[in-house]
């Protein structure tokens, strides 16, 4: 379980004449992610959700407020923490000479995997539809393959934890099928997994529950179905909007 208390990013931003101000890129968050359970993290470009998850997968340290791995703090257990976690962001830069296949037999030696690298390596790659590309150099494949390579990265190692930043953004309907369906196998695993876009259809599929944030606040949690009913609409696109008081431009 990953809970989440009271978590506050603080940055400094300059305006004209050198003016210094200071804001809150996620503002007073708490929540609780428990095993076999797909949260969903929603929200427009800006509203704080990578700033969010880079908090909770340790990449970058809270101003106040705290994340906790089944009752345990980075500080505590940092080291076996992140060795739980896969962490997929949406700018995540992979070797390009390599191919797939040596890709992930590095990981696998980076985390001193114990059991069969090649049969886990070949178990993931049927897994992410990878056995046309798997000797193939990174740079000549698609963007959707290369999204699955990366996927393949981040779980080879067997996580516990799924920490995912718009892992279909910009992908065609068959990548983005693909990475779904293993979404929802690694859930029925057991896995927890924070899953964060902003296609709402998407998250309205896949997750268990879902948080709407905006400008760094939770606007509202529950179910998708919750969620509608509470807002009184038909998707949780109109729920967002209806939330926020209508379409707006305003940063």
């Amino acid at each position: 379980m990953i809970t989440v208390k009271n978590v506050k990013k603080e940055f400094i931003k300059q305006e004209k004449k050198n003016k210094e101000i200071k804001f809150y890129a996620v503002d007073n968050i708490s929540f609780e992610a428990h095993d076999s359970e797909i949260i969903g993290i929603l929200g427009p470009n800006g509203a704080g959700k990578t700033t969010l998850l880079r908090m909770i997968g340790g990449i970058m340290e809270p101003t106040s407020g705290e994340v906790l791995y089944d009752g345990n703090t980075f500080q505590e257990k940092e080291i076996e923490i992140k060795k739980d976690i896969a962490y997929l962001s949406g700018n995540t830069k992979i070797y390009q000479t390599l191919s797939p296949y040596e890709l992930l037999e590095m990981c696998l030696e980076f985390y001193d995997y114990k059991e069969d690298k090649e049969k886990r390596i070949k178990e993931i790659s049927n897994l992410l539809e990878m056995d046309k590309f798997l000797y193939n150099r990174i740079n000549h494949l698609s963007t959707g393959q290369t999204q699955r390579v990366n996927i393949a990265r981040c779980l080879i190692h067997n996580p516990k934890y799924y920490i995912l930043d718009e892992a279909t953004s910009g992908l065609d309907i068959i990548s983005s099928e693909i990475i779904l369906d293993f979404i929802k196998k690694e859930k029925q695993k057991g896995k927890t997994i924070l899953y964060s876009t902003h296609y709402m259809e998407e998250a309205q599929d896949i997750c268990d529950r879902v948080i709407m944030i905006n400008k760094g606040k939770i606007l509202i949690e529950g179910t998708p179905q919750e969620i509608k009913e509470k807002t009184n609409t038909n998707n949780l696109r109109e729920s967002f909007f209806k939330l926020i008081g209508g379409l707006s431009y305003e940063e």
